[in-house]
């Protein structure tokens, strides 16, 4: 038989070339509501992991590495974790992941409900277990977890332990990535510090709790009435008393920064960063989900920074 003419040998060498390609493919980023992507051909010989938020998502990927194929239910910096409504793909998602790493601690509650609605084997990590924290006495928890870095270097842990019992090959790798971002996440807990030797004792005001661990490892003071960031993280109206008494922190200038959850803002925070600008403090915007862009430690960073630089003015 007469070999083929190298007119026909082209097509045939650019599919195979095609096919090859699309079997070395890895993981793929953090993606919202992107969830075919983790169970793609490309994807088959990773482990399958779904965070409820790409926060989560980023800690996974760092950790894994390319043995990891992550999808962050919520990855849109303009969505409200707290109201969020989970879909038929997330579903979807949660039915073939390995590894599923949550908030807990009431903050997605739709992951929990979702699982016990399907046939999930996956090992469930809780940030919030994992932490250890409990609700003060006669008080609420503080689920915003991931602010917290000590947290987050045990969550470091706690991914590689379940990424090494879906992949016993590469433990070791694991293992050693875990390290590398605990070593990483320092630098941050020395900033904190040199916050709380400068200024520690003084006092800021926040809209919600998110960023309230960051706030206290920095030796600050919350002045913020209670009813006032309740209110706010429930979706709930302040009263005009409570109202008051929050804008008086910044026109008596009792307050050296207000750190503000741009993410959930509305009138009433609108007032109270208003009120902060017209008296000259700075305003410290935070958000609960990556931002577009950044990674874990250089969200926080850029947090930590921003902080020391509000409290220097």
């Amino acid at each position: 038989m007469p070999a083929p003419s190298p007119r026909l040998l082209a097509p045939l060498i650019a599919g195979t070339c095609l096919v090859c390609l699309a079997g070395c493919g890895g993981s793929s980023g953090s993606g919202g509501d992107d969830n075919d992507a983790a169970h793609s051909p490309a994807a088959a010989s990773v482990i399958p992991v779904v965070a409820s938020t790409n926060v989560y998502g980023d800690l996974a990927e760092r950790i894994g590495g390319g043995k990891v194929q992550v999808t962050s239910i919520i990855s849109d910096p303009d969505q409200d974790p707290h109201s969020y409504e989970a879909n038929t793909r997330n579903q979807l998602a949660l039915s073939k992941a390995e590894v599923v790493i949550e908030n807990g601690g009431g903050y997605d509650d739709f992951i929990d409900r979702m699982l016990k609605s399907g046939d999930s084997s996956a090992d469930v990590i809780n940030a919030v277990k994992v932490s250890g924290k409990t609700a003060p006495a006669g008080g609420e928890l503080n689920e915003h977890v991931w602010y917290d870095f000590p947290t987050v270097a045990r969550l470091a842990d706690r991914i590689a332990e379940a990424l090494a019992k879906a992949d016993p090959a590469d433990a070791a790798t694991f293992t050693e990535n875990a390290r590398s971002f605990e070593e990483k996440l320092k630098p941050l807990e020395q900033k904190e510090a040199r916050i709380k030797a400068d200024h520690g004792g003084e006092q800021v005001a926040i809209t919600e709790p998110v960023p309230l661990y960051m706030l206290q490892a920095a030796g600050l003071k919350n002045a913020t009435p209670e009813e006032f960031s309740e209110a706010i993280e429930e979706g709930d109206d302040v009263s005009a008393r409570t109202l008051q008494q929050t804008l008086a922190l910044f026109t008596g200038k009792k307050v050296k920064a207000l750190v503000y959850n741009e993410q959930t803002s509305g009138p009433q925070t609108e007032k109270a960063e208003q009120a902060a600008k017209a008296a000259g403090i700075p305003v410290v915007p935070v958000t609960e989900t990556l931002p577009h862009g950044k990674d874990y430690l250089g969200w926080m960073t850029a947090n930590v920074d921003a902080l020391a630089s509000a409290l220097a003015k």
